[in-house]
C-alpha cells in the first residue's frame, strides 16, 4: 500500500458513503484510479468490508463498555467461543500486554451490563478483569 491507498481507507473512515467522485477530488486524483485503488484493496483483502452505524445501535444498547480480561493458562479460545456467544458482546479483540482479550459490550441498562461483567467473570479460566464504561463516542466528521 502506497500514501494514496492509506490516504483513502483514511478518506473512507471519515466518510464512508463519499462518491467516487468526492474521494477523487479529496485525493486530487482521477475517478479511474479511486475506482481501480478500491478494488484492488477489496480483491487483496484489506478492505473487508463497509458498514452503517444507526441511531438504533447507541439507543437499543446505551451502556456500552470495554472489559480487559485476564486468562489463566490456556484457555483463550475456550473464552472467546463462549464470549463471543453472548449477545451483549459486540466484538472480542485478542491483545497482548496485561490483559489478553479485550470485549466490547452493550446492554440497554447498567443492572443488564453488571449482569454480563458478573456472567463473564464466572467463566473458567477468567483470572482477573477490568471494566471502563464508554461515556461518549466522537467519530471524525467528513471535510
Amino acid at each position: 500500500m502506497d500514501e494514496i491507498d492509506h490516504s483513502l481507507i483514511a478518506e473512507l473512515r471519515r466518510d464512508g458513503r463519499a462518491s467516487v467522485q468526492a474521494l477523487a477530488e479529496r485525493l486530487r486524483v482521477s475517478r479511474a484510479t479511486v475506482r481501480a485503488r478500491l478494488a484492488r484493496l477489496q480483491t487483496q483483502g484489506e478492505i473487508l468490508g463497509f458498514t452503517v452505524i444507526t441511531r438504533g445501535d447507541a439507543t437499543d444498547a446505551p451502556v456500552r463498555g470495554l472489559m480487559l480480561i485476564g486468562i489463566e493458562g490456556r484457555g483463550a479460545e475456550r473464552i472467546t467461543a463462549r464470549l463471543s456467544g453472548l449477545p451483549e458482546v459486540r466484538a472480542v479483540h485478542s491483545t497482548n500486554g496485561r490483559w489478553d482479550l479485550i470485549v466490547e459490550i452493550a446492554t440497554r441498562s447498567l443492572p443488564e451490563f453488571d449482569a454480563v461483567l458478573t456472567r463473564i467473570r464466572a467463566f473458567d479460566g477468567v483470572m482477573a478483569s477490568e471494566t471502563n464504561l464508554l461515556l461518549s463516542t466522537r467519530r471524525p466528521r467528513a471535510r
